[in-house]
């Protein structure tokens, strides 16, 4: 690829002038009639639950209703888009939006403070007017897709292309963190930590790459090995899945588009019905890899996967195809149906996938207890947003019937098939739920032993409340409820960070 069309690619996919310079709309010269056709439009990804917040707040002694469990210490952060400065709507893509942590941090019983802070990247930095400190990495962008604890440090994290950001626990931004210097090209917006064998894994993609790379980060805080998995058309791979002796990735047909990059597209990625998908199991340690076709279809994210004598079990959502992650003419995704909940069980004897529906009620986000990746898990925790799911499908602005999605989290019992869902009201919209053991010492607690935490916004208040649900009585009144001063934004991933 050309150096110059490598500089649009890493614009357009990393966001590094994701406001509009790419199209030139973002300027302030726009005409008249193009700010009339601007208000005109509806853009579901800029509204509702998704309505960037203009602020960053802190608060101290928050109220709470019910009581914070006294073994709840550490913090509660979660990513996601909160574009910045934006002057035309047109020029938004809702994953291009400036990555802003949301925070609470609970100690003793108390909920001690709630901060939101943008990530400063270089970009963001200059529109806040404020100085940037050291060199600009080359794919800088203000991470939105996770943020993670890693070694006594917190990552905020980014796929294809751009360094993570480390945070300090205020979370002001210390700079780009690049694992000791380890990190080559690109790294990634979903990691597995296996907590058993002290390892970080990654899986990292890039438009210039004719390869996908395993990354794993040992002991020492350094990538101390890379594999390189051959792929054809520059697939998008957001996340996948770790098991104890395999690697599994799931090459699906959104493929780089080097025309749109080069019209400046904000998300030069597309569906190509040409690219077969496709399962890939490799050793954990690296070699060859399997591949297993299957259907079209768009992978999500994992729930989590493990061994099964000579097969590996997936638990993981997906959309059915075609999936656009660019959208069709919007400000986010667009999808043609809802994601649900599945289960691949990849036979390596005799080479094959079975994929089973597990629960198809529209949900994403799910997450599992975090000791128990890369092993066998029994429960798993999703997050169904009304909101979200009417953006994906009326990419156009329109709107669904007022019953046709629901605001919930759902707890799954994935040894007997059943659930426990956490009703929440209309318009409460809920993020990703966190599971937080009671007692992670405790190696003989049971693996629900704890609770489940989401950000959810509280119609009556018109700001969000920290929900922190018993994960042994899902359905149930939550322990607590602690009442933020604003709102969350709809957005992607968190994690709890425990006190040392």
């Amino acid at each position: 690829m050309a150096e110059h069309t490598r500089r649009t690619v890493l614009r357009a996919t990393a966001g590094v002038a994701a406001a509009g310079a790419l199209t030139g709309l973002n300027t302030g010269r726009a005409t008249a009639r193009t700010a009339a056709d601007a208000t005109q439009r509806h853009y579901p990804y800029l509204e509702g639950a998704f309505a960037p917040v203009t602020e960053e707040l802190t608060a101290f002694d928050l109220p709470v209703t019910g009581r914070i469990p006294r073994e709840l210490n550490g913090r509660y952060l979660r990513n996601g888009p909160n574009v910045l400065g934006l002057e035309d709507p047109r020029a938004h893509h809702w994953m291009l939006g400036d990555g802003m942590v949301h925070g609470v941090r609970l100690r003793d019983g108390k909920a001690e403070w709630y901060r939101n802070r943008w990530v400063r990247s270089a970009q963001v930095a200059g529109k806040l007017g404020e100085p940037y400190p050291g060199p600009v990495p080359e794919a800088d962008f203000a991470c939105n897709t996770h943020v993670i604890p890693f070694r006594g440090r917190i990552l905020a994290l980014q796929e294809s292309g751009p360094l993570p950001y480390e945070l300090d626990g205020e979370l002001g931004t210390s700079g780009p963190y690049d694992f000791q210097g380890t990190v080559d090209g690109a790294f990634a917006a979903h990691t597995k930590l296996d907590v058993h064998a002290g390892e970080l894994h990654a899986v990292a993609y890039n438009p210039d790459w004719d390869h996908v790379r395993h990354l794993v980060v040992d002991g020492s805080g350094k990538i101390a090995r890379t594999t390189r998995i051959p792929v054809a058309d520059a697939p998008m791979m957001h996340d996948f899945a770790l098991t104890e002796r395999h690697v599994v990735v799931i090459d699906i047909p959104v493929t780089f588009d080097a025309a749109a990059a080069g019209r400046g597209a904000l998300v030069p990625y597309v569906w190509n019905p040409h690219h077969p998908t496709r399962v890939g199991v490799m050793p954990r340690a690296g070699g060859p890899v399997r591949w297993f076709g299957i259907d079209p279809v768009f992978y999500s994210h994992t729930l989590n996967a493990y061994d099964e004598g000579e097969s590996v079990v997936v638990d993981l959502t997906t959309f059915p195809a075609p999936f656009q992650v660019a959208g069709r003419g919007s400000d986010g995704p667009a999808a043609t149906g809802t994601p649900k909940l599945e289960r691949w069980t990849i036979d390596l004897r005799h080479g094959r996938v079975r994929q089973r529906v597990l629960d198809d009620r529209p949900q994403d986000f799910p997450r599992v207890n975090e000791s128990l990746v890369s092993r066998r898990h029994r429960y798993g925790y999703t997050a169904e947003a009304a909101g979200m799911m009417a953006a994906y499908l009326t990419p156009d602005g329109g709107t669904p019937p007022d019953d046709a999605f629901s605001n919930a989290l759902v707890k799954h019992d994935l040894l007997r098939g059943a659930t426990q869902v956490h009703r929440l009201p209309r318009g409460a919209a809920a993020s990703e739920a966190v599971f937080v053991p009671r007692n992670a010492a405790d190696h003989r607690a049971a693996e629900d032993d704890g609770y489940a935490i989401a950000y959810v916004h509280n119609p009556d208040r018109g700001a969000a409340d920290l929900v922190i649900l018993a994960a042994q009585d899902f359905s149930g009144e939550p322990v607590a409820r602690v009442h933020l001063p604003g709102r969350v934004p709809l957005g992607f991933h968190g994690s709890w960070i425990p006190d040392a």
